[in-house]
């Protein structure tokens, strides 16, 4: 991927005969320039809407605009303020702080594989595509809390945007620069932040191995030893993606009844009794970077996480019924930590397609 954008600059610098000083961002390649996404070997190919192809000059702009604080209301936030690469493309806190520090309500999700999401994205499924969820923050009074009207104003006045739009969409004047646009391009980049590279990874590749602790952890997370307790992880994170992108009830809280749940979860989108109290699962590629965990961030560590499925979670009408008590030995906790710990990709969070670019 990097040789590909290093090539593209140079192509870009020759044909403009403007040149390109040391570190400095070329503006993106012509609109027929397709991006040509990185796909691993083991996954299968992400689902990738025919209305909004993905394009060199596409993705760039999609980048800026993450990182750009004019999608907020008083330019102090970006996209990026939620999602740190570093943190694999999330925050650090427990739930998402908005502007003028508003408190959101969930924590923020990893962006990682974002590509994959094909059963709805947020924690509760809300939107069905990566260029409807693209549009939400913007908007929401806990998030970015702008309007996407005066955003668009602020684009067409932009000195540097309307160019870009133009080279992505091949728009034929500013007033075609719209959130629809936005989005899309938002949304291809968002496409490209692909994590495949962990230590697991080279495992299963066969060019490194476990350490025996390890070794025990992945036993203990897949079910696949006699002489070792089930861990029932590997059912519902399943790889290579280490989710099965279903909606579930972990047994966080209990709930005699499940319109007790303060946050009803998927059941607030849907409307389903039954939904009240599931959360999207999600991947735990990058794990050991997320913290802190669940939708509401309510536990600090790994260690709590394990804690809590060890115990066996609370009850309610449609808790899963693998939660329950695992019987895991301070041992057996360890060796499971250490598992999680391989999913780290430390290739992705370093890689700087995915830097900020001003």
């Amino acid at each position: 991927m990097r040789r590909q954008r290093t090539l593209y600059i140079l192509l870009l610098c020759i044909s403009s005969l403007a040149g390109c000083s040391e570190g400095e961002e070329a503006m993106p390649a012509g609109r027929d320039a397709p991006y040509d996404l990185a796909l691993p070997a083991q996954f299968s190919s992400p689902p990738l809407p025919d209305g909004n192809p993905m394009t060199m000059a596409g993705v760039e702009l999609g980048r800026r605009l993450f990182y750009d604080p004019i999608l907020s209301a008083d330019s102090s936030l970006s996209c990026s303020s939620c999602h740190f690469p570093e943190r694999a493309f999330t925050d650090g806190r427990p739930v998402a702080i908005g502007i003028n520090t508003s408190t959101g309500r969930r924590n923020a999700q990893s962006l990682a594989n974002a590509a994959y999401q094909y059963k709805g994205l947020f924690w509760d499924g809300r939107a069905p595509t990566l260029e409807e969820q693209a549009l939400v923050p913007v908007e929401d009074p806990k998030e970015l809390g702008h309007d996407w009207s005066a955003v668009e104003r602020s684009l067409r006045r932009h000195p540097s945007y309307p160019e870009l739009f133009e080279e992505a969409f091949g728009i034929a004047d500013t007033a075609q620069i719209t959130r629809q646009l936005a989005a899309r391009a938002l949304a291809q980049f968002e496409r490209t932040l692909i994590s495949a590279n962990s230590r697991y990874d080279r495992v299963m590749r066969g060019e490194a191995k476990f350490t025996a602790l390890e070794e025990r952890g992945k036993h203990i997370f897949f079910d696949t030893s006699e002489k070792l307790p089930e861990g029932e992880c590997g059912h519902c994170h399943t790889p290579p993606l280490f989710t099965d992108q279903t909606y579930m009830n972990n047994g966080l809280d209990e709930a005699p009844e499940l319109s007790d749940f303060q946050d009803k979860g998927r059941g607030e989108k849907t409307g389903e009794y039954y939904d009240n109290g599931r959360f999207r699962v999600p991947s735990l590629r990058n794990v050991a970077l997320t913290a802190p965990y669940m939708h509401d961030g309510r536990f600090a560590t790994l260690d709590e996480v394990i804690d809590h499925y060890n115990r066996g979670g609370h009850p309610s009408e449609n808790v899963d019924p693998k939660i329950r008590k695992l019987h895991l030995s301070d041992t057996d906790r360890l060796a499971l930590k250490a598992f999680l710990k391989t999913l780290t990709d430390s290739s992705f969070v370093n890689n700087p397609e995915f830097r900020n670019p001003f």
